[in-house]
């Protein structure tokens, strides 16, 4: 235990006995082993550190939780992450007055009134059991007497897991003792204690989340051992960390994952409090990096807003309450638990409630929502027939009518989801709401009014006209201000431009995006920053710098505005949109031809060279997308967001890690936490390719219902010769010129091979795709996991008149090759376009 009479005990000898007994106390914590046998006890600040230092067993006081708890958690990590939760339900007030111990054959934690809070629960053991904190962050007991780690454990953390998944715990089914083991999400942040999603196998060796333990909301999908995926996940074609793998015997089914040592990192699987499965790995930059997650979407979580709320995927917070409810329970929502949901401000009167006509309920309209769950159907000849029968059933909550049916729900609305105005899947829904909760329908005026109020309408209009025109030739002067090539705006005009915002274009990770007009009637789009904390004068500067660029391939930044935490930045407004629009959810009217296409591809990466070789500083994008190409009204690309890396600063990685949508599009070395370089972009551009190509989404299923992921095919039909019509977009009608079809899948398994160095520059695909330079065939990328015999060839193109354009490198000679065909493309070039 050390010596009591230390130096810092030795000058308070003649204190208190009390603060004696303090320094006697406080000694034990400095030598922490990673056992507890039958003659010792954890309390306090004790804990067990594992053999390898891995892993701390201790207490711990989760939030700003007033509860101790017992747990596991890192202790190379930084952030205090907790692994494993013993008390979860039942966690105790005094950690000094509480104690762990070992208690006729079981580890037993009893509180300050010694009872038991918690406990192993073990039966029918005998002799000597000592609990041991295992380097994988396994807590087991066993016999004392007999330590041989071939004899299987007594008991074991593993098997009671909390809502972390480690490597090499087993999730999933004691066939002998029907017993299944499952992962159950935190139910706040401050509250460990069981919440409401679990994630569990199933008999048919697929996962399933549920909800409340009842419905399922998600499910992985089938095993395939061949390809070590679940059929709904195609997401792990891309792991190369991850190595899972899966048992089925007469005893058990389970399955268990390891973390290769070439990944060299901290991993664990999740059940998160926001009932998503996540997958995590701690990056050298000190922070949890997200390498997957499911559901996909947040809002497809079951019930997660709770009665009345609204999911959005545009706001931060995802959970809303509906017009004329307000949150029920405030300290859980600020905890990120919105089960408990909204309630309604005002009663509803309804039957002999409403005395009067305005007394009677009335319906609010929502536009673009996916509509709730459980609904009830009827037949009507109108709308207005389906809003009668609605208000004549006290019980129905709500309405819409469509396609000649009525559609009603009863009682507490779940999972309504407020959609993007652009989704086509969106529905108009009536919510019932207490008259004095709807704005009142304007009232027949006489004509004494109609008089009075058209003179005093005359007068004001013409007030107004002569205070706006003095309004905004001061805003004009205001406006003016020049920095470089840039306007810096006042926030009041920007807000006036764009009506208040009113006009949502759409928005991602950094912001949302507004369409507005200036006096001068030309359009812009205004994005509105989030996550930024630079000062004035350092934003400024480098709003300014990225102002100066100028490409025909960039979107055209024309001013900004920063006033205070209001960061606003005005670009040029493209009349069609972002490439996304027209790939994935276009209609007729909206297919691009092949040519347009092909020019689209090419633009970008002109635009993506400039970035990179021509600016004074290389500018890396960091999240290359369809997104993030805009098209102006003759289709030309514009490169968009590209000074948004730079602008974030330190915060972009976090912007980065948390954005939806994007890890597609992420090279490996983002996610393996290693400094990134221009070739990141190069590897998301070879995504964005295949989607060019293919018209969908990399991980959309095909035409059969069967989920495909789209750069493995290509990257096989490619290298075995096969029919490259095949993976053109269905709408194209196979009208492709076949040689450029050929050299764009090429040049995109080039730019998504796996390691840096084989990848080429934006400079050379330009000239590739230019044709000044031919494109080799590249070998099929380690994580498409196909065809591992062509790793050897790493040559991406040759002259197009050298005799070498069909051989092929050996892979110690990658640095030589690609260092001579640097040299081959500076000397043969074209006449630059930029």
């Amino acid at each position: 235990m050390g010596n009591p009479f230390s130096p810092i005990c030795q000058n308070h000898y003649f204190v208190p006995t009390l603060i004696f007994i303090l320094c006697f106390r406080l000694s034990p914590s400095a030598s922490a082993t990673d056992t507890i046998s039958s003659n010792q006890t954890l309390s306090g600040d004790q804990t067990l550190l594992s053999s390898g230092e891995n892993f701390v067993l201790g207490y711990f006081r989760p939030g700003n939780s007033s509860y101790y708890y017992i747990g596991i958690w890192y202790q190379q990590i930084s952030s205090k992450t907790i692994v494993w939760v013993a008390n979860r339900d039942n966690p105790v007030v005094d950690k000094n007055a509480t104690r762990l111990r070992i208690l006729d054959g079981n580890l037993v934690l009893t509180n300050d009134s010694k009872s038991p809070a918690w406990s192993t629960n073990l039966t029918g053991s005998s002799g000597e059991v000592v609990a041991v904190l295992g380097d994988d962050g396994n807590l087991i007991i066993k016999s004392g007497s007999n330590s041989s780690s071939a004899e299987a454990p007594l008991w074991q953390s593993f098997d009671y897991p909390a809502h972390t998944w480690l490597p090499g715990a087993k999730l999933g089914i004691n066939k002998r003792t029907n017993k299944t083991t499952l992962l159950t999400s935190w139910k706040n942040s401050d509250d460990p204690a069981v919440g409401l999603f679990s994630l569990q196998l199933q008999p048919s060796s697929e996962y399933f989340i549920f909800w409340n333990m009842s419905d399922d909301y998600w499910t992985s999908g089938t095993w395939d051992n061949q390809s070590k995926i679940f059929s709904l996940v195609p997401e792990m074609r891309l792991n190369y960390i991850y190595d899972f793998s899966y048992v089925d015997n007469e005893n058990e089914s389970y399955f268990t994952y390891s973390v290769y040592k070439s990944a060299n990192t901290v991993s664990r699987f999740v059940m998160d409090l926001s009932g998503q499965i996540k997958q995590l790995s701690w990056l050298p930059t000190q922070q949890w990096n997200l390498f997957w997650s499911q559901p996909r979407q947040q809002c497809e979580v079951y019930r997660l807003c709770g009665p009345y709320g609204v999911c959005s995927e545009s706001t931060d917070n995802f959970c809303s309450c509906l017009h004329g409810f307000s949150i029920a329970s405030p300290n859980d929502w600020n905890l990120s638990d919105w089960s408990a949901g909204c309630a309604r401000k005002t009663g509803l009167n309804c039957g002999v409630n409403a005395t009067t006509n305005k007394d009677k309920d009335r319906f609010f309209p929502m536009s673009s929502v996916k509509l709730p769950d459980s609904q009830q159907s009827k037949s009507v000849g109108s709308s207005s027939e389906c809003e009668n029968y609605c208000s004549s059933n006290c019980s129905c909550t709500g309405y819409t009518f469509q396609d000649g049916s009525c559609l009603t729900w009863g009682g507490d609305l779940f999972n309504l989801w407020q959609l993007s105005t652009s989704d086509q899947s969106g529905k108009n829904f009536y919510l019932r709401l207490a008259a004095s909760d709807v704005p009142n329908p304007s009232s027949k005026p006489n004509v004494a009014a109609i008089v009075g109020g058209s003179v005093a309408g005359v007068i004001a209009l013409v007030g107004i006209a002569l205070l706006g025109l003095w309004a905004w030739k001061r805003r004009s002067t205001r406006t003016k201000t020049v920095e470089g090539t840039l306007i810096a705006f006042a926030y009041r005009d920007v807000q006036a431009a764009t009506k208040n915002f009113s006009e949502k274009l759409g928005g991602g990770g950094f912001g949302s995006v507004f369409k507005g007009t200036l006096p001068d009637s030309s359009e812009i789009a205004v994005k509105k920053l989030e996550s930024i904390s630079q000062g004035e004068k350092q934003f400024r500067t480098e709003v300014s710098t990225i102002g100066m660029i100028q490409h025909v391939n960039l979107v055209r930044l024309r001013g900004f505005c920063s006033e205070g935490d209001k960061k606003l930045l005005v670009y040029d407004y493209m009349p069609n949109g972002s490439l996304n629009a027209h790939l994935f959810n276009g209609k007729d009217s909206n297919i691009l031809d092949w040519k347009t296409r092909y020019q689209i591809a090419l633009g970008t990466a002109r635009g993506l060279t400039y970035l990179h070789e021509k600016c004074r500083d290389c500018i890396i994008h960091c999240d290359i997308k369809p997104e993030n190409i805009l098209l102006d009204a003759e289709f030309v690309p514009k490169v968009a967001d590209f000074g948004l890396a730079k602008l974030m600063g330190r915060e972009f990685s976090r912007v980065l890690t948390t954005m939806r949508g994007t890890r597609g599009y992420l090279a490996p070395e983002w996610i393996s936490g290693v400094a990134i370089t221009a070739k990141a972009d190069v590897y998301s551009y070879g995504m964005m390719l295949f989607e060019i190509v293919s018209g969908r989404r990399n991980s959309e299923p095909d035409g059969d219902s069967k989920i495909k992921f789209f750069p493995t095919w290509a990257a096989s039909k490619l290298v075995e010769g096969g029919d490259l019509l095949d993976l053109l977009d269905p709408s194209l009608g196979s009208e492709a010129d076949l040689d450029e079809l050929s050299k764009i899948c090429r040049v995109a398994c080039w730019c998504i091979q796996d390691e840096e160095v084989h990848r080429p520059t934006m400079g050379q695909v330009v000239q590739i795709l230019e044709g000044v330079l031919e494109v080799n065939m590249p070998p099929i990328p380690r994580a498409l996991q196909l065809y591992a015999d062509n790793q050897e060839q790493i040559v991406f193109f040759t002259e197009s008149s050298s005799s070498q354009s069909s051989q092929t490198r050996s892979n110690n000679s990658a640095s030589t090759v690609a260092s001579k065909n640097q040299n081959a493309v500076s000397q043969n070039s074209a006449p630059s376009q930029e």
